[in-house]
């Protein structure tokens, strides 16, 4: 989910280190401390109370009062499973539930369908023309109006990107798009121009990204911390109009709102529950309160199948990685990474764990992602040679603390690694713990080994450079996290990465993604054991045009009543 994405636990977090259900989603972006960002996120210190149509964090169950129950049919319920109490500043948020419900209350000036993620146009009225100039020109939707009546102006869109750009600010969605946006520029009060260091058609898909967010609301003092306590002003088909952190938010349809894709319900309520047996419970039975949920275990999906639910999954970059400490030896040496990969029973861990909803690993990225291309090295299940790689490195008696956040679906995963780990002689001890407390513990240096957590870059996006710099950047979090990045082998990946950003013949950038793809797969420092799906549970009689998406959340833009 981070932003380097994690997903979120029993603490009603998401997490996405150096982004959801998502962490989740709650990410780190590269280059960005956690601490800051749990600090930004309103994750340290007290919650602000936040007024004007929101209320007080309860820290109670989610609720289930008038605001979900009952046969109000203007109203849609929907089960998040994650938590809402996270950051509601665009610019910073890797929170599956908060980006989620942005895409209903904010506005980029493209927009991406959900799941093919092809740009359409949003505030902006067209998709620029050339995707290869270095100059896009945006003209603002005409009666385009903020949910507080104001009216949506080219300055409100040059204040947010200037924010995005600010390389002492450093927001989550600043390494988005430093390194190919140069500057946005007003034309007059209803055009802006983008100018772009090199040629990325890449970058309009990003766009979205970028919400605009309102000038007059957020350059007020203090009015950054209300957003990332809460408080949401957009343009979107939805405006935000209660919010009880760590139980639910509400949402109106916007009466003025006449963009491309408007609301299809009144009211829509949705739940922050994040512990899977109480989401099971209120989506399903007779007494059902909501109508759809995300986020369902693998191990209910035939339960409520037969109870006349849809239940459809999304594949995307869901995944169980493994990450490295490479200071502490001997996870220095390649051939150990390797033999730890290559000795995993990857097709039991699917079978058992997974439900059969998952792959092994066999790219960085997942086989349905456009840039994907099957890696020089593949860990496939070898137990001898496993050994036979810890026999080369000299590593014998090898003994290993498992460090893992507690998210149900990685937690069931950690047996069949544990076990595959014994039987080449690695005494392996388990350690899943609050994702907080791992975190806090590779942010204060501690000595830990291996990490197993769970990631999504499909929130922000799905190319292939989008996704690596979430994880592989120079002076981000995670490269701190493994103690990696100045070593020969990080420099090399750095370098071809920019080397395929910047260039201009999509043949050429293809196979520069491919090669550091494959020198990501060799080095096996922070890298996917499985892809697995996440899926989505909908009553089909209530409601028409779902799709289950490949990343935490849901969308239901192009949903109707059926």
């Amino acid at each position: 989910m981070w932003d380097d994405w994690l997903q979120p636990t029993s603490c009603d977090r998401a997490v996405t280190p150096p982004v959801a259900g998502g962490i989740v989603n709650e990410f780190v972006r590269p280059g960005f401390d956690r601490r800051s960002f749990l600090k930004y996120s309103g994750v340290l210190g007290a919650a602000a109370t936040i007024t004007g149509g929101l209320s007080a964090c309860s820290g109670g169950p989610a609720s289930t009062g008038s605001v979900g129950a009952g046969a109000d049919t203007d109203l849609v319920t929907a089960v998040i499973g994650y938590g809402n109490n996270q950051s509601w500043d665009p610019t910073l948020s890797a929170s599956a539930f908060t980006m989620a419900a942005m895409q209903h209350v904010y506005e980029g000036l493209l927009d991406t369908d959900p799941l093919t993620r092809q740009p359409y146009a949003a505030l902006g009225t067209e998709v620029p023309a050339d995707l290869n100039a270095t100059s896009w020109k945006f003209t603002l939707r005409d009666g385009a109006k903020w949910h507080d009546g104001q009216p949506v102006t080219a300055d409100d869109v040059v204040f947010t990107f200037q924010r995005i750009l600010d390389p002492k600010l450093k927001v989550l969605t600043y390494n988005f798009f430093a390194s190919w946006l140069k500057e946005v520029k007003k034309v007059d009060e209803k055009s802006v121009e983008l100018l772009l260091n090199f040629p990325f058609p890449d970058g309009a898909p990003r766009l979205t990204i970028a919400k605009i967010m309102p000038k007059h609301v957020f350059s007020q003092p203090g009015a950054w911390d209300l957003a990332k306590n809460g408080k949401a002003v957009g343009s979107g088909p939805y405006k935000q109009v209660s919010h009880q952190p760590k139980s639910n938010t509400t949402f109106e349809a916007f009466a003025d709102y006449n963009g491309p894709r408007p609301a299809a319900f009144k009211k829509m309520n949705w739940l922050s529950i994040v512990d899977a047996s109480a989401r099971v419970a209120k989506i399903s039975g007779a007494s059902a309160e909501a109508q759809i949920s995300d986020n369902i275990p693998y191990a209910n999906i035939e339960q409520l199948k037969t109870s006349g639910l849809t239940v459809e999954g999304g594949k995307g970059m869901n995944h169980l990685f493994l990450m490295f400490n490479t200071a502490n030896k001997p996870f220095d040496d390649v051939r150990v990474r390797q033999a730890l990969f290559t000795a995993i029973d990857t097709q039991k861990l699917i079978e058992v764990a997974l439900k059969g909803r998952g792959r092994a690993s066999t790219s960085f990225l997942n086989e349905d992602n456009p840039a994907y291309a099957k890696a020089k090295t593949v860990y496939s299940y070898d137990p001898a040679k496993a050994k036979a790689l810890l026999a080369e490195a000299g590593v014998t008696d090898l003994t290993i603390n498992l460090l893992a956040v507690n998210l149900s679906w990685i937690v069931d995963c950690l047996p069949t690694i544990a076990a595959s780990w014994n039987a080449i002689g690695v005494k392996t001890t388990l350690q899943p713990q609050d994702t907080a407390a791992v975190f806090t513990k590779m942010d204060q240096n501690a000595d830990y080994q291996v990490v197993a957590a769970a990631s999504n870059p499909n929130q922000f996006g799905a190319d292939a450079d989008l996704i690596l710099r979430y994880n592989y950047t120079q002076g981000g979090s995670w490269m701190k996290y493994t103690r990696w990045e100045n070593s020969a082998g990080a420099k090399a990946i750095f370098a071809k990465m920019d080397q395929a950003v910047r260039a201009t013949d999509a043949d050429t950038r293809t196979k520069l993604t491919h090669e550091y793809l494959d020198l990501v797969a060799e080095q096996a420092v922070l890298y996917p054991v499985v892809h697995t799906e996440l899926m989505t549970a909908w009553n089909g009689k209530k409601l028409s045009g779902v799709k289950a998406q490949p990343y935490p959340g849901i969308n239901l833009l192009q949903t109707k009543r059926a």
